[in-house]
């Protein structure tokens, strides 16, 4: 189903796109960027060019010649009375290939995905194990909806130790993260509600939100992290039915909420009867030292404050197990409305998960000492080939959130497509246009992937800054 986009909205979305070339080739580089990163998506329909060309002062002839070549490169339709629609050049491809499974060219490198490979020794031994437990299930038919309860006493038992009293009838298990969100958008809110996030934020959250019909509202972070304040505000003052927040070594900025801004938006959040969703997916991957606060579940009810956790991140993601942390009552009702969709997980990728849990901190020590390594050659590359590029080192977690000094995100993502190489702009990280000033770039990869990759994007820097493509920060924007 299509949705109208306003004049007014494309506007914010297209930001400074003009550049040294002619008007009607630069706009229409500009939506081809927005389309490309996905942020005007296949079916939305653009305004027409008569009301375009008004709100943007532009000639009516310049947005017809910029229509005219998406049109002919396989971005937009048009249908003489019904308007122009966002399509994209191969039918049913998405734009943004580092969330799918679709093939890689040979020789091309992902810096997109912030994900670790499989760690095979301990994986390996998992398998063995859990296939050797299979046995002890074999009288059951198999269907589960809530979990083996071995893996959910397990989970239970983590979240009491750090202070979260948890019972197993708590826990459900999960395809992983993004089916655990799914499940509670759809539970606790309707179409056209609000879902409440920071920005920026983990981009499969804006996705799902979109997809699943809810009104996103966001609360910008700050380099020093959240604005309790304007958390409070928002909150009181917009009610949404549910809250997004990574307080753990937030995807994408690295930072960690400190106990009194926990304490501020549980208390704020109760006020307004929102349910607050907490995402732990990286929490284990603390690589400074130090001790993190106590999850935000400490601070509430679980019928108030839901935790959702994944192996993808410590693990793998292709063992697809995640977890929600709720009452009793909300799991009761997320199985009913599992039941609908699915029968549970494969029992032996949970027997597999329940091994690599048991394995614990061997694991954990072994993840967070290759990516201390792989941070510090990063680092250093960024140090050496783009020393006008400002970032802060994370305690934790998976990536650098990098600050460009321009908003040139979108085509930088893009010139590095040509190159081979895939990084996801600022722009994914946000609505309308915002945080271009920034890419995110995961130090998961070895260090050969990570040295060919920063050659690749100090070419396609060079190229961006050669066409003048955004417009760089101010001084007293900086």
């Amino acid at each position: 189903m299509s949705y109208a986009l306003t004049a007014s909205q494309v506007v914010r979305m297209l930001g400074e796109w003009r550049a040294a070339g002619p008007a009607y080739a630069d706009l229409a580089e500009a939506f081809q960027v927005l389309i490309s990163d996905g942020r005007l998506p296949a079916g939305a329909r653009l305004p027409a060019e008569r009301t375009f060309a008004v709100q943007c002062g532009l000639s009516r002839n310049t947005v017809t010649a910029a229509y005219r070549i998406l049109r002919e490169r396989g971005f937009l339709a048009s249908d003489r009375g019904a308007g122009s629609f966002v399509r994209l050049p191969e039918p049913g491809r998405r734009t943004r290939a580092p969330y799918s499974l679709a093939a890689r060219s040979a020789g091309s490198i992902d810096l997109a995905v912030a994900s670790l490979p499989a760690p095979e020794a301990v994986l390996g031994t998992a398998t063995r194990l859990a296939a050797g437990d299979l046995g002890r299930y074999s009288h059951l038919l198999g269907y589960d909806v809530a979990g083996v309860a071995d893996l959910r006493r397990t989970i239970a038992e983590d979240f009491t130790r750090r202070g979260a009293p948890t019972d197993p009838g708590q826990i459900l298990v999960t395809a992983g993260a993004d089916h655990a969100l799914g499940l509670l958008i759809r539970l606790l809110s309707r179409p056209g509600e609000a879902v409440m996030t920071d920005s920026p934020t983990y981009p499969n959250v804006l996705d799902l939100t979109r997809a699943l019909g809810r009104r996103l509202l966001t609360v910008g972070l700050g380099a020093d992290g959240w604005n309790t304040d304007v958390w409070k505000s928002a909150l009181r003052q917009e009610a949404p039915r549910l809250a997004y927040l990574m307080p753990d070594f937030h995807n994408p900025t690295g930072l960690v909420m400190p106990d009194s801004a926990r304490s501020a938006i549980v208390d704020a959040s109760r006020g307004s009867g929102t349910y607050l969703v907490v995402d732990e997916a990286l929490r284990e991957l603390a690589l400074d030292g130090g001790e993190l606060p106590p999850p935000m579940a400490a601070w509430s009810t679980p019928d108030h404050v839901i935790t959702i956790g994944t192996m993808s991140k410590t693990c793998w993601a292709g063992l697809r197990v995640g977890w929600i942390r709720a009452s009793k009552s909300v799991i009761a009702r997320l199985i009913g409305l599992r039941n609908l969709v699915d029968t549970g997980n494969s029992l032996l990728t949970q027997l597999i998960a329940l091994r690599v849990l048991e394995a614990g901190a061997g694991l954990l020590r072994e993840r967070r000492e290759l990516l201390l390594e792989r941070r510090r050659v990063l680092v250093d590359l960024l140090a050496r080939d783009f020393p006008d590029w400002r970032f802060t080192l994370p305690h934790g977690g998976l990536s650098l959130w990098v600050d460009l000094g321009a908003r040139l995100g979108s085509p930088l993502a893009q010139a590095a497509g040509r190159r081979g190489l895939e990084i996801l702009s600022g722009g994914r990280f946000g609505v309308d246009g915002t945080l271009e000033s920034h890419i995110r770039i995961p130090f998961v990869a070895d260090e050969r992937t990570l040295v060919a990759g920063c050659g690749r994007l100090a070419e396609a820097w060079r190229e961006v800054q050669l066409t003048g493509r955004g417009s760089r920060r101010t001084q007293a924007a900086a």
